[in-house]
Parts: C-alpha cells; sequence; structure tokens
C-alpha cells in the first residue's frame, strides 16, 4: 500500500512537471509572443489574457471542492489538464475569440485542478508521510520553471524577431508537454483505505451510479455551505484583515515576476540580439530563487532559527533592492510598448547582469512572503486551516488579475511605486499580526 502511495505521488509530480512546463513558459513570453504575431486580424493582449485566468481562478475555487468531490480527483485532474493544454494550442494558430475564450476555461481547470492535486495528496499520505510527500510534489513541480525557459534561450538567443515557424515549433513542444502530463495521471491507481471504514456509505458501489452522485454531490453541497460560512466568518477576524495587504501585495509581484519582467527583459532595445533569450534564463533564475528561499527559510523557520517578521521584513528589503535595480536598469516603456524594443532608455545602461539578479531576488523575495503567509495561517488557524488558505489564495488571484489588465497602460515606474506603497503598508501589517498573535499567546500563559 506504501508503496502505491508514493507511486501516486510521483507521477502526480510529473504530471504537474509537465503540464507547468508548458504554462509557466507560455506565462513567462506570453505578451512577447503576441507582440510579435505577424497577423492582422488578432487583437488579443498577453496581460489580458493573464488577468483573465487569474480573476476567474479566484472565483472558481468556491465551486471547486464539490466537483472535485462528485466526480473524483483523478478524472478532475484529466479534465482540467485538457483545458490547459487547449490554451496552450490557440498559440499554434492564435485567433482572438479562442485565446479569450480558453483564457476563462483554464481559469475554471486551474481551481479544479489544485483543488484535485489538494484532495489526491491527502488521501495518499499520512501523519508520517505527508511532509515527504510535499516535499516530493513541490520538488518536482519547481522543475517546470527549468526546462521550457532553457528552450526558449537556445531557441529565441540571438533573434530580434520572433516568426511564425518559431512559435508553432515552440508552442507545438509546449502543447506535447502538457498532453503527456494529463494523460500521466491516467496511470494513477486507486488507493483503497476508504474500504478499511465502516460506515453508512460501504454499501454505495451496489447503488445504482445516479444515485451514487446524487449523494455524493447533496454531502459536497452541504460541505461547501460550511465551510462558506466558515470563510464568512473568518474574513472579519482581525488577524485576516491584517494580514489581507500582504497577501494583497503577493499577488502584485505574482503578476510582475510571472508574466511582466520577462516581457519587459524581452523588450529592452539595448540587450539586442540577446533580448529575447534572456527572457527563458530570467524564468530560471526566478525558479531558483524560489527554490532557494522556499528551503532555506522553510528549514530556518521549522527550527525556530528565524522568526516569521525577520523572514517578511527581509522579503521586503529584497524585493524593494530588486525594484530600485530594475527602475535603474530596464526602459520605462518595457512593459506598455506596442513595438517588439523599447523606444526610451533607462537610467543606468542596461546590464544583463543586473537583470538577472533582480530576477533571483523576485524570486527570492517571492518565497519569502509566501512561505510566512502559509505558516502564520497554518499557525493561527490550525483547525479552519482549509478556508484561511481559501481566502489568501483568493486575495491573491483578485490582485494578480488587476495587476495583469494595468501592467498594458501603466509605465515600469508606477508599477514598481505601486508594488513598494503595498508592500511596505503589508509588511508593517504582518509585523502587527505576528505581534497581536504574541501577545495573546503571553496572556494565555498568566
Amino acid at each position: 500500500m506504501g508503496d502505491r502511495r508514493t507511486f501516486n505521488v510521483v507521477i502526480l509530480g510529473v504530471g504537474f512537471l509537465f503540464i507547468f512546463t508548458a504554462f509557466t513558459t507560455c506565462g513567462n513570453i506570453e505578451q512577447t509572443v503576441v507582440k510579435s504575431l505577424e497577423n492582422a486580424t488578432f487583437t488579443g493582449s498577453g496581460y489580458h489574457s493573464l488577468g483573465i485566468i487569474y480573476g476567474v481562478f479566484s472565483f472558481a475555487n468556491l465551486i471547486a471542492s464539490p466537483v472535485v468531490t462528485v466526480i473524483g480527483a483523478k478524472i478532475t485532474m484529466v479534465l482540467s489538464g485538457l483545458l490547459y493544454s487547449g490554451y496552450i494550442a490557440v498559440f499554434v494558430v492564435p485567433t482572438t475569440w479562442a485565446f479569450y475564450l480558453t483564457s476563462v476555461l483554464i481559469g475554471i481547470g486551474a481551481a479544479l485542478l489544485w483543488t484535485a492535486q489538494g484532495h489526491f495528496l491527502v488521501e495518499n499520505s499520512e501523519a508520517s508521510t505527508i511532509n515527504r510527500n510535499t516535499g516530493m510534489f513541490w520538488g518536482l513541480l519547481q522543475c517546470s520553471m527549468l526546462f521550457g525557459n532553457l528552450y526558449i534561450y537556445f531557441a529565441w538567443n540571438g533573434h530580434t524577431e520572433i516568426s511564425d515557424g518559431s512559435r508553432r515549433t515552440l508552442f507545438l513542444a509546449l502543447l506535447v508537454a502538457s498532453v503527456l502530463g494529463t494523460l500521466s495521471f491516467l496511470v494513477l491507481r486507486k488507493v483503497s483505505h476508504e474500504e478499511e471504514m465502516l460506515s453508512d456509505e460501504e454499501g454505495q458501489s451496489l447503488l445504482p451510479t445516479p444515485t451514487m452522485y446524487k449523494r455524493r454531490a447533496n454531502t459536497a453541497m452541504q460541505d461547501t455551505k460550511s465551510e462558506f460560512k466558515t470563510i464568512l466568518q473568518l474574513i472579519k477576524t482581525k488577524t485576516i484583515l491584517l494580514l489581507s495587504p500582504c497577501m494583497a501585495y503577493s499577488g502584485l509581484e505574482l503578476s510582475f515576476y510571472s508574466g511582466v519582467y520577462g516581457t519587459c527583459i524581452g523588450a529592452t532595445a539595448q540587450f539586442g540580439a540577446a533580448a529575447k533569450g534572456l527572457i527563458g534564463i530570467s524564468g530560471i533564475v526566478v525558479g531558483i530563487g524560489e527554490i532557494v528561499g522556499g528551503g532555506f527559510f522553510g528549514l530556518m523557520c521549522k527550527n525556530n532559527r528565524f522568526r516569521r517578521t525577520s523572514v517578511v521584513f527581509l522579503g521586503m528589503v529584497v524585493h524593494f533592492v530588486a525594484f530600485y535595480l530594475i527602475f535603474l536598469n530596464i526602459p520605462d516603456d518595457a512593459p506598455v510598448t506596442f513595438e517588439t524594443n523599447t523606444l526610451t532608455s533607462p537610467y543606468l545602461t542596461p546590464s544583463v547582469s543586473i537583470a538577472l539578479l533582480c530576477s533571483f531576488l523576485l524570486g527570492l523575495g517571492d518565497s519569502c512572503f509566501n512561505t510566512q503567509l502559509y505558516s502564520i495561517l497554518g499557525h493561527v488557524y490550525a483547525e479552519q486551516s482549509s478556508p484561511a488558505f481559501a481566502i489568501f489564495k483568493f486575495i491573491q488571484s483578485i490582485f494578480a488579475a488587476v495587476a495583469f489588465f494595468y501592467s498594458g497602460y501603466l509605465l515600469l515606474m508606477w508599477q514598481l511605486l505601486l508594488m513598494v506603497i503595498l508592500g511596505f503598508a503589508g509588511t508593517l501589517c504582518f509585523f502587527m499580526a505576528e505581534r497581536m498573535q504574541n501577545l495573546s499567546l503571553d496572556l494565555q500563559e498568566y
């Protein structure tokens, strides 16, 4: 049984590795590809597409759990994988209507996929293996930032324009990766630990299929109503209210490092023929920053070497240094230029080394904020962790969607200024939330 569960976790991780190799790479280069299309009838925006995805994702999370309960985690992940593959396929032969339609569908698919992943991982873990299994899955997932971006570097390095042939070859390769990831879910094996439990539902297999699904749907709806009530109660608590600016900031910087910064590097005229290839290297270096930060701070905080506030403060400083260097190193019109290259010059002569250092700092700072938000929510709401994390993902996704929508209109310095203001406010509020928790613990001791 243990071997079967380990097999399932590895296959789950491999499936996500393939799917997100395709999607993460797509998100990183999307706006650059859209700007380079030799198609007069296509009027879509990569920023708007990503904004739609995150906006739909935030609301679709509210209905994802009952769907997974009714049809099962395995079938849900296969269907969601097909939606991801459909989105990638649009870039092979781009049309505006299909581009935005699949943006909505993948937002729904993302909510279903991640909810099903959580269910499946818990089903295949015990108290003694949950940390190991989560680590295995997360390690495989993070590798998704490597392979697709490495391909971008080798395929696009030295090219100032992205030809239609190059685009088709890339997205066909990403489509194959996404389909392979989806098909891998079909080999996931059933874990029969439910059979060990005696309950009123043990005879469900003898019921007609429609009756069985109706029972599942009723149970799922009751659970969803209960969780939704809990969410409404938690969202009024002081801790959630204080953490909300920090959650919102994590959404802004998520959109910046995952979709905007790569576009800015690729549009910087001063990088010449290397600019498009650097998008891929930047994505890899962001991933390295995420892995280093997640592993190091997760371990240090687990061993109580660092306080949560120290890590969040470090994340703020790291991000502010990155924002200042980006302000000096990248042209102001980089995110909004309609041509493939910028027309203005930054304060410094653009440096590849500084640009990639900023990529690493963006990933490192993001891991600081996310690990500590998960940590404080898991600590404060240990008995209500699912609704608390749902609130976090909702706020984060809404602000990521908003950021993607304004990214195509605001100059770089205003986008950086918005993140500095919200980042400072979020860090300050995080300090207040942590202090409030420490004071309540001190009072309990008396």
